[in-house]
């Protein structure tokens, strides 16, 4: 097996930390690092101390689960709860920030972003461009398959820097499972207390 690079090793990371998503509809993985070193983790999951929608279901508003904070958005929290200085630094996500997070990213500091997938929202490779933050799409299949002995491995792609591709296409979330409809399971407007765990 060839070696990683540090791309891919961090990339990988991600891939499991997204294995830790509570919310079904997307799993995704958020890994901040700088200077080699990983500052912090986050994922797709509940509010803390409630519970996860892969156990009472979705809260939707407008075809989004509004219950979830997204792994970008945890990695970030989880530095500043932690008083771990994040500025000039590069996250690693499973799927390209949406625009709130790409926001908090940009007002976090960080100076790059490697992401698999496209997600939904094209804005960010413009407001990059301006603000001179690296926008990098990285192949997960090669990541995440690496290369037999003697296969070269595959590098990024330098064209896949601040625009979207024409060959990427924004993922279907996926559907719940199979149960009671969402509104029975998750009420709209309140969400028992009760803890069941992390």
């Amino acid at each position: 097996m060839k070696r990683a690079n540090w791309d891919e090793y961090f990339m990988n990371i991600a891939k499991v930390v997204a294995s830790r998503s509570t919310c079904d509809r997307k799993f995704v993985g958020g890994v901040i690092v700088r200077d080699k070193t990983i500052l912090s983790t986050g994922y797709n999951g509940s509010i803390r101390k409630l519970e996860h929608c892969s156990e009472v279901g979705h809260m939707m508003e407008n075809n989004h689960c509004v219950a979830t904070i997204h792994a970008e958005a945890n990695a970030i929290l989880q530095a500043a709860k932690n008083g771990v200085c994040i500025d000039n630094g590069t996250i690693y996500t499973t799927a390209s920030p949406c625009w709130p997070c790409f926001k908090m990213i940009a007002n976090a500091g960080l100076t790059r972003i490697c992401y698999g997938e496209f997600y939904r929202d094209e804005r960010i490779f413009k407001t990059a461009k301006k603000l001179k933050i690296e926008l990098v799409k990285l192949n997960m299949n090669v990541i995440l398959s690496p290369p037999k002995a003697g296969e070269e491995s595959q590098k990024r792609d330098p064209s896949a820097s601040l625009t979207p591709q024409d060959d990427v296409k924004v993922s279907s979330p996926r559907p719940p499972k199979a149960g009671p409809p969402l509104a029975e399971k998750r009420g709209s407007s309140s969400i028992p207390a009760k803890r069941l765990g992390e």
